[in-house]
């Protein structure tokens, strides 16, 4: 007696229903940094999984200039990097877009000098050693603050280390002073002082932000979902900014931020409140003309710094507000 067709048919539908699946599905790499920000609880609830219908590979960080060359590669096609290493990404050509505004950087980045250290004003600063991840929003601030001070930064012993590196250094009183980011900034403030934060640096004209890039042919072949991971960032904000202290009052939401970025619970209230994270009636307009200027100044900045070798003539290519809903 022949076989019945019915079951050679659906497997064949079904096997066509895998392939278009896996034809359709974008699992990614995504390099996130330790920040304290309201879009951590929706990455450790595993909502952009869900809104991206896609497996994703969560890889941790220590800066932005470690995040570039893993998208630069094709590694990573969807990372998280500071003003800085963005600027000298696309001064540098990459293919890379700007599609998400993270957050406009205040009091979550600082200068800190080391109590006992000998360093009571800026004109201290002088001779002694300070430690920065190089080509970080922390490196173009420091400059910006030694510029400003009118401070030659070949007399102040430019330490480049990571963050974790910035730990164990302070630890051991290696270093006199540090411009860094959590969870190595609230180290540093238990034993010194702020000198000067990024959002008094901003006031000043030097402001640095944070930003999600994607590779672009990533970003061309799956455009729904980057849409959807901007999203997914842009309701956290939206919840929290709709109420930060009830937000703030839920221990499961400092629990989470906790385990992803390393920073202690009671100083993730402040580290919130010190930033600011652009809505999406924010996003379509800042990723336009503000961001592409922004971006231009920064890298003028790093060429007087000698830290790239020219300034492109235009850094629109480099910006996109395609992904975020109006």
């Amino acid at each position: 007696m022949p076989a019945s067709p019915f079951p050679r048919r659906l497997f064949s539908a079904l096997t066509l229903s895998v392939l278009s699946f896996a034809a359709q599905a974008a699992d990614f790499t995504v390099a996130y940094q330790t920040t304290v920000d309201p879009a951590k609880v929706a990455q450790a609830d595993g909502a952009y999984e869900k809104a991206t219908q896609s497996k994703i590979d969560w890889r941790k960080f220590d800066g932005g200039a470690e995040v570039i060359p893993a998208v630069a590669s094709g590694d990573v096609q969807i990372g998280y990097v500071g003003s800085s290493p963005l600027a000298a990404a696309a001064t540098h050509q990459l293919p890379i877009q700007t599609f998400l505004i993270a957050t406009q950087i205040g009091d979550g980045e600082a200068l800190v000098a080391r109590n006992g250290s000998g360093i009571d004003q800026p004109q201290d600063l002088v001779g002694k050693k300070v430690a920065v991840p190089f080509v970080s929003t922390g490196h173009y601030s420091l400059l910006a603050a030694l510029k400003h001070w009118q401070i030659d930064p070949g007399k102040v012993q430019i330490l480049n280390l990571a963050p974790p590196a910035i730990i164990s250094a302070w630890q051991r009183g290696d270093i006199d002073a540090t411009y860094v980011w959590d969870p190595a900034l609230g180290v540093a403030k238990q034993s010194g002082k702020v000198l000067i934060s990024s959002g008094e640096l901003s006031k000043l004209g030097a402001p640095t932000f944070d930003a999600w890039i994607v590779r672009k042919d990533f970003a061309e072949k799956h455009p729904e979902v980057v849409r959807a991971f901007a999203q997914v960032t842009l309701d956290a904000y939206a919840e929290y900014r709709k109420d930060p202290q009830a937000w703030l009052d839920n221990p499961e939401n400092i629990a989470k931020v906790v385990r992803l970025s390393g920073a202690k619970a009671e100083d993730i209230p402040l580290l919130l409140q010190g930033n600011v994270f652009p809505l999406a009636v924010d996003q379509a307009q800042a990723l336009g003309a503000p961001t592409v200027q922004a971006i231009t100044d920064t890298a003028r900045f790093l060429k007087e710094q000698g830290k790239v070798e020219a300034v492109l003539p235009d850094y629109s290519p480099y910006v996109s507000n395609q992904y975020v809903a109006n």
